[in-house]
């Protein structure tokens, strides 16, 4: 008996679901399409009911030829997600994955493979259908790191005459009768990650946009663009063969590390201009906490790291004591086992910014 490796497994499940999908007429690929759209939409949001049904009919192949096999009514309407899970804390992500595994083991073969269509068209329209495409981009990998999060592409490069929608953005209300909407091309720093339009911050955390608040919200947009990904390969796990998946998957997850880390440096130099601020004004003399923003590349979101630089009393602000302190945490985090490698490497060099912005003669 052969056994596949994972990756060989994946392939083939992959492509007999593109398979099964092909082999049925244009009104069920219709019909099946509808339901996974109505499928993907709860799925994603984590709702509590999901309702679909099976196509009453579905169409397989045989030795070249094809036939029609008949979905029994009783087995056609399925909702899941009900009271009693409801009650009992099941998540409609566990909820859907057994009910369509329960159909997929059901003597009734037309059943089977209709919940297996389900699976692979809801799977396909959360890819293909739920988030926009990118650019062709590729990221290397910084030294000790396993996640590809810096843009190798030349950020100087010319801007197109003509450029794509993933390249401008096309601004309302400041257009020439005649000529359209006015292409607005994005920096060049912005170009070189997969979607240009969620891109805050440039290669020196220098703020692209307006505000903090819209670098955040771009962080959520991404969270969002991921979270996608992640429910369709949890859904069907042989999703990581499709090669739009794996473009998807690898453009975003690079982009958002990257975004998340400088949205974390600048707020901590913002942290820094508030110290200096409040130290001079003479108001930090009954002690100072400090809560430092640093992206958790494993959660893939802002965290915060909390710690204690003069405790709470009357003590005089002196700043050997943020460096002290940032040193101190510097030893707790390079031993703490909670970080993966890279998250660990990212927090150092913000308390490592701390205690620079510090140090005796820096001002």
């Amino acid at each position: 008996m052969s056994h596949l490796a994972p990756t060989e497994s994946f392939e083939k499940e992959y492509q007999e679901q593109e398979s099964l999908f092909k082999a049925q007429p244009p009104i069920v690929q219709r019909f099946l399409e509808a339901q996974a759209r109505q499928v993907a939409d709860v799925f994603v949001q984590r709702g509590s009911r999901i309702n679909f049904s099976l196509p009453d009919r579905i169409f397989v192949e045989t030795n070249g030829e094809t036939s029609a096999l008949n979905v029994p009514q009783n087995l056609r309407e399925q909702s899941v997600g009900g009271l009693r899970d409801r009650i009992s804390g099941n998540d409609v992500h566990v909820t859907l994955r057994e009910r369509l595994s329960q159909l997929e083991q059901s003597p009734e073969r037309a059943a089977a493979l209709s919940a297996q269509l389900i699976r692979h068209t809801t799977a396909m329209h959360m890819i293909y259908n739920m988030l926009p495409s990118g650019r062709a981009v590729t990221y290397k990998t910084e030294e000790d790191e396993d996640v590809p999060t810096i843009p190798t592409g030349d950020a100087l490069e010319p801007a197109s005459a003509i450029t794509a929608s993933t390249d401008a953005i096309a601004e309302e209300g400041k257009t020439e009768e005649g000529r359209g909407n006015l292409l607005v091309p994005y920096v060049p720093a912005a170009r070189r990650f997969y979607l240009p339009q969620w891109v805050a911050f440039d290669d020196n955390d220098k703020l692209l946009v307006n505000s903090v608040s819209e670098a955040e919200a771009h962080i959520a947009s991404m969270q969002r663009f991921l979270t996608v990904i992640f429910a369709a390969r949890s859904l069907a796990p042989y999703m990581v063969a499709d090669e739009e998946y794996q473009k998807k998957r690898y453009g975003m997850l690079g982009q958002l590390i990257n975004q998340g880390r400088a949205l974390a440096r600048y707020q901590t130099r913002q942290i820094i201009r508030v110290i200096k601020e409040r130290a001079a004004a003479q108001s930090l003399n009954r002690g100072l906490s400090l809560s430092l923003p640093y992206f958790n590349d494993q959660e893939l979101k802002i965290e915060t790291y909390h710690f204690v630089v003069i405790p709470a009393g009357r003590i005089m602000f002196v700043p050997s004591f943020v460096v002290r302190a940032a040193r101190e945490e510097e030893v707790k985090v390079d031993q703490d086992t909670r970080f993966n490698t890279s998250t660990r490497k990212h927090l150092l060099i913000e308390l490592n910014m701390l205690e620079d912005a510090f140090a005796s003669g820096k001002e």
